[in-house]
């Protein structure tokens, strides 16, 4: 790394976020700033979707993924696909026809304030979560590269850094910088990781590609795994894969926000479903990329043989040590850009309008909501870094920080994607019966994930997050089943408990008629 380098990263961390400052103008109402007067074209949300469901995790994860193991985490996409299309037809019509703010609007009208502002809650802590994971590790190429200069900053230090950047053009720009911004940067991290490809291309030997399809490197489907163990087996990508994608895009208020920024269900629509060819083919992408690096290596494991301290940092390693200057601060730049794709208005809007407006007595006026839009915009940002900070000190290194952020989403967007089709699919379900079946399946879907077992003579409850084995696990389930395994659990608890009614919910008059 060069001096270029470290100007071209500066130049971006400076630039970016005035940038976003001057194409979001100035604010003039709540519903600019939490969904930009509903006028931004598709295909920038299109754009904006596919960065925001991208960040670092993908660009320096999945590189690794193929570079550990072969490219079957490409079947996922197609599920992906999959769910988006229904999520299209079923879900973006009652959201965009009654022109609400946020997704969990729609559990207000159906069932009432007390399911919204518990799916709203949800929500919040989920992404605290898992965003705290991604700016964790964007974190991780910034740490490299400092190494690379002899710097040993900590990673508290470089996640406060990262979130001030954030945290700039959500506050003064609102949705409107947040959507344009990320359009502008996933290009520039495309093109990156283009340079890559053309950079090791020049150091890969002769009969590379033969060689790694010989070793099964490119294998996409998977079709003689377990499907309830392996994590990439056909099943499991196609069901699990749409299942989850129809809870990141239906009922995560991160790319529904985005999605209502379009001026109709019709420009939402095509929006959505683009994303899902465009993140299947990004998905491709970057798994190339794992697959040129573990020809150039010839190695099984990176930590071992390169003295990494985390498998994810095998990506950024050969950015900083075998790239060129100028292309490696270029590089290094876009993947500062995917973790840049904001997060803050999501989290503020829904906290805005599914919490705090349900807790004052008065309805807030548009002023008001829009003051305490930005508030709450600065509040998310101080808590992310803070999360992003625990999960450098504390997070396992074992496998990809892909499937760690992927797993995390499995706590509650079953229960969330759930609580949605309950209200779709049984007429006769109240709100009670929606919360208790929220509540259960929050439960069941902790007892899975956790890595819940029994040890010693006297059968003790441990949890041990991630770190049990499946042999020891009472549960033992691949993650992409995460989801559908709580849409069930959601709809045989709710489904139940909804026939101690007699009639239909009164409350569904209140619901959009498209």
């Amino acid at each position: 790394m060069r001096a270029l380098d470290v100007g071209i990263i500066v130049l971006f961390l400076v630039g970016m976020p005035l940038l976003g400052v001057w194409i979001g103008g100035r604010q003039r109402s709540a519903t600019d700033y939490f969904v930009g007067e509903r006028r931004i074209p598709w295909w920038v949300v299109c754009v904006s979707v596919v960065s925001a469901e991208t960040s670092t995790l993908t660009v320096l994860s999945v590189p690794t993924v193929g570079y550990l193991g072969t490219t079957t985490f490409l079947s996922l996409a197609i599920g992906y696909f999959i769910g988006r299309v229904v999520v299209s037809f079923v879900l973006l019509p009652k959201y965009v026809a009654g022109e609400l703010i946020t997704a969990y609007g729609f559990l207000g009208k159906r069932f009432g304030g007390g399911l919204q502002g518990t799916a709203s809650v949800t929500f919040l802590v989920t992404r605290l979560l898992a965003d705290g994971l991604r700016l964790f590790a964007t974190a991780i190429p910034v740490k490299v590269v400092l190494s690379a200069y002899g710097v040993d900053a900590s990673y508290w230090a470089i996640v406060a850094v990262l979130g001030v950047a954030m945290v700039v053009y959500s506050f003064l720009g609102g949705v409107r910088a947040v959507v344009w911004v990320d359009a502008i940067q996933m290009l520039w991290y495309v093109l990156g990781a283009v340079a890559v490809i053309a950079v090791l291309s020049g150091k890969l030997p002769d009969g590379w590609f033969s060689g790694a399809s010989d070793a099964g490197k490119f294998q996409v489907l998977d079709l003689g795994s377990n499907p309830l163990t392996s994590q990439y087996a056909l099943p499991t990508a196609l069901i699990g894969g749409a299942v989850l994608s129809m809870a990141s895009h239906g009922a995560d208020q991160l790319v529904v926000q985005r999605l209502m920024a379009t001026k109709d269900v019709r420009a939402a629509q095509k929006a959505l479903i683009t994303s899902g060819v465009v993140v299947f083919f990004q998905f491709a992408l970057f798994l190339f990329i794992g697959v040129m690096l573990w020809a150039h290596y010839r190695a099984a494991a990176p930590v071992k043989d390169l003295g990494l301290n985390n498998n994810d940092e095998l990506f950024a390693h050969f950015i900083v040590n075998e790239m060129p200057s100028g292309l490696s601060g270029f590089v290094i730049a876009g993947i500062l850009a995917a973790a840049l794709s904001s997060s803050l208005g999501a989290l503020a809007s829904s906290t805005v309008t599914d919490v705090v407006q349900r807790v004052r007595r008065r309805p807030m006026t548009e002023e008001e909501m829009f003051r305490q839009g930005r508030a709450w915009t600065v509040v998310w940002a101080g808590l992310l870094i803070v999360c992003a900070g625990l999960f450098a000190s504390f997070t396992r290194r074992g496998n990809p920080i892909v499937e760690q952020g992927l797993s995390i989403s499995g706590f509650t967007y079953g229960a969330l994607l759930g609580a949605f089709l309950l209200g779709l699919l049984f007429r006769r379900a109240r709100q009670l019966d929606a919360v208790v079946a929220f509540g259960v399946t929050v439960v069941v879907m902790a007892f899975v994930i956790l890595g819940v077992k029994f040890v010693g003579p006297d059968a003790r409850l441990v949890v041990d997050f991630a770190a049990a084995s499946p042999a020891n696990k009472v549960f033992a389930l691949a993650y992409p089943w995460y989801t559908p395994l709580g849409v069930l659990v959601t709809l045989v608890v709710g489904g139940l408990l909804s026939l101690r009614h007699r009639t239909d919910d009164p409350a569904q008059a209140a619901l959009p008629a498209r």
